[in-house]
């Protein structure tokens, strides 16, 4: 069984392994006007991973620990936030409630977990993206929200990213043409569009980051999801 990508609008997603595994990234649920779910529609969650505590990626992930008894992968300062403002018990945060921090990896149920970098601003800890490595050996990036940097180049080389899940809305991330530039720094086989749509002064739709991407990086396979939509990643 391949695995399943599920696109809840925004910059949430959630992952389910051919092994049956499931991954639930920056699920900003409750008051997104295109989540296309509930949050008590979520009854199962390995991971819960969240790139930074902003509303709308921090959202409703500390209830869906709570609800599944998943591990949350935050970055340090963050893990304590939850537990001192948010009553998240330690053990259901990643090393005994310590979080981790860029450039650390942690292997849970056997898919393996690293934190990179990413340019952005955040209350507590700086922002991060994750690569996802699934039990298979298939590869996703989600950088996050961020702006393009070198170092992309860098992420690609090391990681052979087989999918990436790249930010286009500008405003607060990358705008179309510095996301599609991504593509080139990142080198991954297939790539879905996100962060954008959901607040009136971001893009709109993936029209021009899917023109931009076909003449920067055609190699690159553009996956554009509507919210609830389900791509399988063979």
């Amino acid at each position: 069984m391949a695995a399943k990508i599920r696109w809840l609008s925004h910059a949430g997603f959630i992952i389910s392994s051919h092994e049956g595994k499931t991954i639930i990234i920056d699920p900003w649920i409750k008051d997104n006007p295109l989540c296309p779910v509930k949050l008590e529609d979520i009854k199962e969650a390995d991971i819960v991973l969240v790139t930074h505590d902003h509303f709308d990626h921090m959202g409703n992930a500390v209830d869906i620990v709570k609800n599944t008894g998943a591990t949350i992968v935050v970055a340090p300062e963050t893990a304590a936030k939850l537990q001192s403002e948010m009553g998240l018990p330690a053990d259901n945060i990643i090393f005994g409630g310590y979080g981790m921090n860029i450039g650390g990896s942690a292997e849970i149920k056997g898919i393996t977990i690293t934190m990179t970098q990413a340019f952005h601003s955040s209350a507590t800890a700086n922002p991060t993206g994750f690569v996802i490595k699934l039990e298979d050996g298939k590869t996703i990036y989600h950088a996050g929200d961020t702006g393009i940097f070198e170092s992309m180049r860098l992420l690609g080389e090391l990681y052979n990213i087989d999918l990436a899940l790249i930010p286009i809305g500008s405003v607060f991330v990358m705008d179309p043409y510095q996301a599609a530039h991504s593509l080139r720094l990142l080198k991954p086989k297939k790539a879905i569009p996100m962060h954008y749509k959901t607040f009136p002064i971001i893009e709109q739709d993936a029209n021009r980051f899917v023109e931009l991407a076909k003449q920067i990086e055609p190699d690159v396979e553009v996956i554009v999801l509507e919210p609830g939509q389900i791509y399988t990643l063979e």
